[in-house]
């Protein structure tokens, strides 16, 4: 390929992964990577691998691959399903907005498709500048960071690198924010509006924070500039943290908790949304759709709203799109 047949560069998008099947074998296979990972559980690695193995790998797989069964679509995954859409999406608005062809391939920091392949698609499409983005609005050095770490492994074995450049988050970006705004505002117009708002982003241990993560206080801001978006009082709306893991503290307030307390304080309805994921996945299909849904309306509450995630909304793809370009000037 010669230069002038060079892409200007291409886009790495990476998110978290997803098992291949919702099945407790593949399931098993997806959680042994994910959770031996340092970034996401940190424990002393001897003591770890007997947890993990003579524990939780035994015992968790079975129960995580029922939820995914409930889930899963004929286009498989959901987040697998929607990553390839975005991916698409966004590769065609590159294609408008730099009047080239962009290359823009996926890549899962645990499972398929992987760092190895999306690199080597990349590769062959002529690739010497390469913006990683990972599809993490908050930052946080169990997701993002994760990304960067599975990269550098990919990486290390490569004679030729690329230039890189690598985005560490968009949590108060104004795209972003009007693109959370405006998804809540159409699905109130369509729906009704509810007596509270809760943001609900994934959670961390607090020891995380306290090592200094900056990912919760992101998380605070992103809720904070959606609710003065929408026009909020402070009683109106909530960030709370949800799928945490085990025995220790995580950052609060719990999703769990706060809407079984509010259902017993008398909040008629309430609306949820969950800022932190780019693509609808088992944490808000399941987790806030079925099982927060049964907390809330089991403690006395009326109705329970959940807004999707921005998915592959045409603002999420400028917002992305906006993203790429501000990040590739000179390229």
């Amino acid at each position: 390929m010669t230069s002038r047949q060079q892409p200007p560069f291409g886009v790495l998008l990476a998110n978290l992964g997803t098992p291949k099947a919702p099945t407790a074998a593949a399931v098993r296979e997806y959680l042994a990577e994910f959770l031996w990972d340092k970034r996401v559980v940190d424990v002393p690695r001897p003591l770890w691998w007997m947890i993990l193995h003579g524990v939780i790998l035994r015992i968790r797989p079975g129960r995580v691959a029922k939820a995914y069964q409930s889930v899963w679509t004929e286009d498989g995954s959901p987040l697998m399903a929607i990553s390839r859409r975005q991916q698409e999406a966004l590769k065609q608005s590159l294609a408008q907005e730099f009047g080239c062809d962009v290359p823009v391939a996926l890549a899962m920091t645990y499972g398929e498709p992987s760092m190895e392949q999306a690199g080597r698609e990349l590769r062959e499409a002529g690739v010497e500048k390469m913006l990683v983005l990972p599809l993490y609005p908050q930052f946080s050095s169990s997701t993002t960071a994760a990304v960067f770490d599975r990269l550098a492994k990919g990486l290390s074995v490569c004679p030729h690198l690329p230039e890189m450049r690598f985005i560490n988050d968009y949590h108060q970006h104004p795209l972003y924010i009007r693109a959370l705004a405006d998804s809540v505002r159409e699905y109130r117009a369509q729906h009704g509006t509810g007596d509270r708002l809760l943001l609900s982003f994934h959670g961390i241990p607090e020891r995380y924070e306290h090592m200094g993560d900056p990912y919760p206080d992101q998380c605070r801001a992103t809720a904070s500039a959606v609710a003065a978006e929408l026009g909020l009082a402070d009683d109106q709306w909530l960030c709370s943290f949800q799928s945490r893991f085990g025995r220790e503290e995580w950052v609060k307030p719990y999703t769990d908790e706060t809407l079984k307390q509010w259902a017993k304080d008398g909040v008629g309805r309430v609306d949820v949304i969950s800022p932190a994921f780019a693509a609808d996945c088992l944490e808000t299909l399941e987790e806030l759709q079925v099982e927060n849904r049964a907390y809330f309306l089991e403690n006395g509450g009326q109705a329970y709203h959940y807004v999707p995630c921005l998915n592959d909304r045409a603002d999420h793809i400028r917002l992305l799109t906006t993203l790429v370009k501000t990040h590739t000037g000179g390229w």
